[in-house]
C-alpha cells in the first residue's frame, strides 16, 4: 500500500451536533455570516453557490448556519495546533534616504524560472539595485525579513498614505528557520523562541544578527496590491480581504476554502468563535491545524506571535456533503 493510501485511511470524519460546540450559542453569528459572504460567491460547487445565495437573504445568521450546515470534525491522528498570523506594518518611503535604506524588491525577470541568488548573495552584491525593481525603502532590516516571512504587509509613508504589498515570488531557495538555528546554537530553548524574541536578539547583536538572518537563504519578492483599500485586511488565498479574528488559514486538502469553521482554541486566552477558512500557509499542514488572523500592525503581531495552543476545529459542511464523507456503515 502506498503512503498516500495510508494517509487517506487515517482521515476520519465525524458529524457532531451544534449543541456539542462549546460557546456556539454565545457567538456573534451575524459577524461570521458577513465574512462568509465576502468569499462564498467564489466557491466552485453548485451546493456552495446555492448556500451563498441563501446566505445573502438571511436575517437570522445563527438559524441559517444551523439549518443548512452540519458540523464535521475532521481528524488525521495528529493533535490540534492553533497559531496566529498578522499583517506587518513597516515605516518606509518611495525614495531612499539615510533613514529608509532597505529596499522592498519586485521579482526580477531572471528569478521567475527557477533558482536565483541566495539572500546573502542578493544583499551582499546589490545585484538588484538601480534596476527600477524597488517598490519602496523601509527603515528596519529585521522588519523587512519578517515581512518576507509573512508574505504581505503595509508600508506607511511619511505623509500618512499606505502601500500594500503582497507575495510576488521567491528566489527558489528553501526556507530555513532562524528560530531553530538559535535553538541549535544554544541561545534559547525551543519554548522561548518567538518572532519578537528573534527580533530583539538581532537588534541587540547587529553583526551576528545579520548573519543569523542570512542563515535563511530564501528571499521573497513583492508586488503592489493596489486593489485593496488600506482600511481593509490583506488578500487571502481566495483573493479577497481577510478579517481580524474571523479569518483563518487552513490546509485545503481537508478544509474547503470559504467554509465556516468553528474554532475552540484553548490555552491562556480561550477563543470560541465561528471563523471562515479564507487563507492557506506553507506551514499549515493537517486536518487539525489552523492559523488565526490577528490583524495589522505591531500589537496584532505580538498577539499572533504568542499563540501556539491546542483545542479543536469543526468544519461546517453543507448537509449533503457532510453525510457523503461518512463511511457507508455510519450513514
Amino acid at each position: 500500500m502506498t503512503r498516500a493510501a495510508d494517509a487517506a485511511e487515517e482521515i476520519r470524519h465525524r458529524i457532531v451536533d451544534f449543541s456539542d460546540l462549546d460557546g456556539w450559542h454565545e457567538d456573534d453569528h451575524a459577524a461570521a455570516l458577513s465574512v462568509f459572504l465576502n468569499t462564498c460567491a467564489d466557491m466552485k460547487t453548485l451546493e456552495w453557490r446555492s448556500l451563498c445565495r441563501a446566505a445573502a437573504e438571511q436575517k437570522n445568521a445563527k438559524a441559517f448556519f444551523e439549518l443548512f450546515f452540519r458540523p464535521v470534525e475532521i481528524s488525521d491522528g495528529k493533535p490540534m495546533l492553533f497559531t496566529g498570523y498578522f499583517e506587518p506594518e513597516l515605516s518606509g518611503d518611495i525614495k531612499p534616504s539615510a533613514r529608509y535604506r532597505f529596499p522592498v524588491y519586485r521579482q526580477p525577470p531572471e528569478a521567475r524560472d527557477g533558482r536565483f541568488l541566495s539572500r546573502r548573495e542578493i544583499e551582499e552584491t546589490n545585484v538588484l539595485a538601480g534596476r527600477g525593481l524597488e517598490i519602496a525603502w523601509v527603515d528596519d532590516a529585521v522588519e523587512l525579513f519578517f515581512l518576507q516571512v509573512q508574505g504581505s504587509g503595509r508600508i506607511k509613508l511619511p505623509d500618512g498614505r499606505f502601500i500594500r504589498v503582497g507575495y510576488g515570488g521567491k528566489n527558489g531557495h528553501e526556507y530555513r528557520s532562524v528560530g531553530r538555528e538559535l535553538v541549535r546554537r544554544g541561545v534559547y530553548n525551543v519554548h522561548q523562541v518567538s518572532a519578537q524574541v528573534i527580533k530583539n536578539w538581532v537588534r541587540r547583536n547587529p553583526v551576528e544578527g545579520l548573519e543569523l538572518l542570512r542563515h535563511n537563504p530564501s528571499y521573497v519578492f513583492f508586488r503592489e496590491v493596489n486593489e485593496v483599500p488600506a482600511e481593509l485586511g490583506p488578500l487571502g488565498a481566495m483573493n479577497r480581504s481577510i478579517t481580524t479574528l474571523r479569518s483563518i488559514a487552513v490546509d485545503p486538502r481537508y478544509t474547503p476554502l470559504g467554509a465556516p469553521v468553528w474554532v475552540e482554541k484553548d490555552g491562556e486566552s480561550k477563543i470560541r468563535s465561528l471563523m471562515i477558512a479564507q487563507d492557506t500557509g506553507s506551514a499549515i499542514k493537517g486536518a487539525q491545524r489552523a492559523d488565526i488572523f490577528f490583524g495589522t500592525g505591531d500589537a496584532a503581531g505580538r498577539e499572533a506571535g504568542r499563540l501556539k495552543d491546542p483545542g479543536r476545529m469543526v468544519v461546517l459542511m453543507p448537509i449533503q456533503t457532510a453525510y457523503a464523507h461518512l463511511p457507508v456503515d455510519a450513514q
